[in-house]
């Protein structure tokens, strides 16, 4: 785990409550959730969440993110095009495992209309728990890293 226990977290109006629930839980587990909201639950814009989180993580301001919105999938698409981004949206502990010991995923994207309060706190704890393998992984990374320059 790295020294960086800062952890970004921000949603769209749809993602608040399931938001709100994992920066509790990683909170409970050391890990210190810095979230960007929203706060209220007017309709709002999931790229521009995507984004703040995302340039938190980018920064070196906080170690991870984790966003969501109603499919994990928007919000995911545009913190991918903040340079220095791996999101992928899990639904599932395996992908979330996978993204992180396989891909080095710095960000997840989770769906709050599609996955259930107890199901991500899950997901979380597999990507959290999970550390990058290296090795043939990273030259792999590295290829990623390389399409966006």
């Amino acid at each position: 785990m790295s020294a960086n226990k800062r952890i970004a977290l921000s949603s769209d109006h749809a993602a608040i409550e399931l938001r709100q629930a994992i920066a509790t839980h990683i909170a409970a587990q050391g890990w210190e959730p810095v979230d960007i909201g929203p706060t209220t639950p007017e309709s709002t814009h999931y790229p521009a969440h995507g984004q703040a989180a995302a340039e938190r993580v980018a920064s070196g301001d906080c170690a991870l993110g984790i966003i969501l919105c109603g499919t994990g999938q928007g919000i995911m698409m545009a913190a991918n095009k903040v340079k220095g981004i791996r999101c992928g949206v899990c639904s599932e502990p395996f992908s979330a495992s996978m993204i992180r010991a396989h891909n080095n995923a710095n960000m997840l994207s989770i769906g709050a209309r599609v996955t259930g309060e107890g199901l991500a706190l899950d997901i979380v704890d597999a990507f959290l728990g999970t550390s990058f393998e290296g090795g043939r992984h990273a030259t792999r990374v590295d290829m990623i890293t390389a399409l966006e320059s």
